[in-house]
């Protein structure tokens, strides 16, 4: 299984664009910030991580504010076909409290 849920905040977004195909997609930066523990101990996690939004969630994303935080739910893939860097895609995300 291939999935992905934590809570970011969008630090960047770039403008909506159309593939070949016609799939619009926008792509972005997220930033995560949380306490985890590891064996028994607290530690701070952080990381940026690089998204894209394809298809129908793609405008919801797009409209979402810029600098919320936002529960992200998605999957990872290679950002090519032959490439070895990662980037999330989004299946769905909610403002988070």
């Amino acid at each position: 299984m291939n999935q992905l849920q934590f809570v970011a905040t969008i630090a960047e977004r770039e403008i909506l664009r159309y593939t070949p195909a016609g799939v619009p997609i926008v792509e972005a930066r997220l930033l995560h910030s949380s306490q985890q523990v590891e064996a028994g101990i607290p530690r701070l996690v952080e990381f940026e991580i690089a998204a894209i939004a394809a298809g129908e969630i793609s405008g919801r994303f797009n409209q979402a504010e810029l600098g919320g935080t936002f529960r992200f739910t998605g999957f990872l893939a290679r950002k090519g076909r032959n490439g070895k860097s990662l980037v999330f895609h989004l299946t769905d995300f909610e403002k988070h409290i």
